[in-house]
């Protein structure tokens, strides 16, 4: 099975991308996480970002807020798909990071999850590592058969007080 490369521009998105973490492991996904800043190491991201393929990545994971470079330097340096994660800052709630994430050039994809979304943004790692892994897509439709599950038990939770 293909790996999810993680990286974040500091470790204080490590409460954010821990989400990302606890999802690839519910999910049975090898993962490496690091902390590469697109702007204070910038040659250790490069690094990262172009051997990741051969080192067994197939989907990369990139949080960062403020100025959010770190998934778009991370997209000019793969073919891999990008996966970026903002995150919420102290300023402008993460809409800055959004927009950073978001707006990229033509040629240099990122896909884009919401604001602290490092949840989906695993499932979305998944959904790509499982094209070619059927054994990850049964784990991943059994997934939104136990979510749903959850959901309508609410419904009837809810309901039974009347």
């Amino acid at each position: 099975m293909k790996k999810v490369g993680i990286i974040m521009g500091s470790d204080s998105d490590l409460p954010i991308v821990q989400k990302a973490m606890d999802m690839l492991e519910e999910l049975g996904i090898p993962y490496e996480a690091h902390v590469y800043s697109a702007h204070r190491t910038p040659v250790e991201a490069r690094d990262f970002a172009l051997n990741a393929r051969a080192n067994g990545f197939g989907a990369i994971i990139a949080a960062a807020g403020m100025a959010a470079h770190l998934a778009g330097a991370i997209a000019a340096n793969t073919t891999l798909p990008v996966i970026g994660i903002p995150c919420k800052g102290s300023v402008l709630d993460g809409m800055d990071a959004l927009l950073s994430t978001v707006m990229m050039p033509s040629g240099i994809p990122v896909a884009t999850v919401a604001i602290n979304g490092a949840a989906n943004a695993a499932l979305l790692a998944a959904q790509i590592i499982a094209v070619e892994d059927a054994e990850l897509a049964k784990k991943l439709d059994d997934k939104r058969v136990k979510d749903a599950a959850k959901v309508l038990e609410k419904d009837k939770n809810l309901n039974s007080n009347k």
